[in-house]
C-alpha cells in the first residue's frame, strides 16, 4: 500500500474531523460543568439524585471525549506498505507535504482539546477533595479559649434540670453544663464534671479560697492530653480518671495530673451557692480548656 493510498478518502476526513473536535470539546466542557455542579451540591448539603446526575455528566463527558478522540482523531491503522525503492515518487512527496500541512493546521486545535481534557480531569480531582475537607469540620478558631460559662451561670444536667447544693452526697459526681447551653451542638467544650469531695468548703490552691463551696469542685471534662472526656471518679483516692489514656487527676489539689500523659491539670470552674440553693459559676475558666496546643504555639 503506497502513501497515496493512505490518504484516500481524505475529503470525508476533512469534513468529519472538525466536527468531532467540536464534539470532544463540548464533552469536556460538559464534564467540567457537571463536576462543578457536583461540588456545589455536595458542599451545600447534598442531594443524592442530583449528585448522581452531576456525577454522570462529569464522568460521562470525560469518557465520551476520550473515546471520540481515540476513534476519530488518532490514526486507526494498521497500515501496511509494500517494499519499494528508497527514493519516493513525486506523487508520494506531494502527498506527504499535504499531510504535514493539514497536521500543522491541527496543532492549535489539539492543544485546545488537551487543555480542556486537563481541565476536566483536574477539576474532577479537585472536587474529590471536598469530602475530606468537609469531614474535618469547622475550624476551631478560639472556641477552646472561651466557653459559655460566665458569672452567674446556673449548673444544669444534660436534660436541663437545675443542680442544687443538696443534690449530691459526699463522693457523688455528675456532668453539668451552663444553663441554656445543655442542648447546644457546642456543649462538648462546656461540659464540666462536678464532684462533691467533702461537706465543707474546700481550697484546692492559693487564690481559690471560695471556689469549692460545701465541698463541691468543678473541672473541665475535656482532658488536657487529647481532649477525651474525663468521666470516671475514684472516691477512695479522690481522683478523676480519663479512661482513654489513663491520666489521673487529684481533685483536692486542683485536678493536678498525677499519672499518665496529660501535661497539665484540668481547668477548675469557680462555684458559689446562691441564696436559693442553686449552684452557679463565679466566672468562666481562667485558662483554655483541653489539650495544650496553645502552649506549644506560644
Amino acid at each position: 500500500m503506497s502513501d497515496t493510498q493512505l490518504f484516500e478518502g481524505a475529503g470525508d476526513e476533512e469534513i468529519r474531523r472538525p466536527l468531532m473536535e467540536k464534539v470532544i470539546a463540548i464533552s469536556f466542557i460538559i464534564s467540567v460543568l457537571g463536576t462543578v455542579g457536583l461540588g456545589v451540591t455536595y458542599w451545600v448539603g447534598g442531594q443524592p439524585q442530583v449528585e448522581g446526575g452531576f456525577l454522570f455528566l462529569a464522568l460521562g463527558g470525560i469518557g465520551v471525549g476520550i473515546v471520540s478522540w481515540g476513534k476519530y482523531l488518532v490514526p486507526q491503522g494498521p497500515y501496511v506498505q509494500e517494499r519499494h525503492e528508497m527514493r519516493s515518487a513525486p506523487e508520494d512527496v506531494d502527498a506527504m507535504h499535504a499531510s504535514l500541512s493539514r497536521g500543522l493546521g491541527q496543532v492549535g486545535r489539539r492543544k485546545f482539546l488537551l487543555r480542556l481534557l486537563g481541565g476536566a480531569v483536574g477539576v474532577f480531582g479537585l472536587i474529590n477533595l471536598f469530602p475530606f475537607l468537609r469531614s474535618l469540620g469547622p475550624v476551631p478558631g478560639k472556641s477552646l479559649f472561651v466557653t459559655n460559662w460566665k458569672h452567674g451561670s446556673e449548673l444544669v444536667t444534660a436534660d436541663g434540670r437545675t443542680v442544687l447544693a443538696s443534690d449530691l452526697e459526699v463522693g457523688g459526681v455528675m456532668t453539668v453544663f451552663p444553663k441554656g447551653f445543655e442542648g447546644e451542638p457546642s456543649n462538648a467544650i462546656d461540659q464540666v464534671i462536678l464532684v462533691r469531695a467533702a461537706d465543707y468548703d474546700l481550697v484546692t490552691r492559693p487564690g481559690r479560697e471560695t471556689w469549692g463551696p460545701e465541698g463541691y469542685l468543678a473541672f473541665s471534662k475535656v482532658c488536657t492530653h487529647a481532649g477525651c472526656p474525663v468521666g470516671l471518679y475514684q472516691e477512695l483516692t479522690q481522683q478523676l480518671l480519663c479512661p482513654c489514656h489513663q491520666s489521673l487527676f487529684d481533685v483536692l489539689t486542683g485536678a493536678t495530673n498525677v499519672f499518665g500523659p496529660a501535661p497539665r491539670p484540668l481547668p477548675q470552674l469557680p462555684l458559689y451557692v446562691g441564696t436559693d440553693g442553686v449552684l452557679r459559676s463565679q466566672a468562666g475558666f481562667d485558662e483554655p480548656i483541653g489539650p495544650g496546643f496553645w502552649e506549644r504555639g506560644a
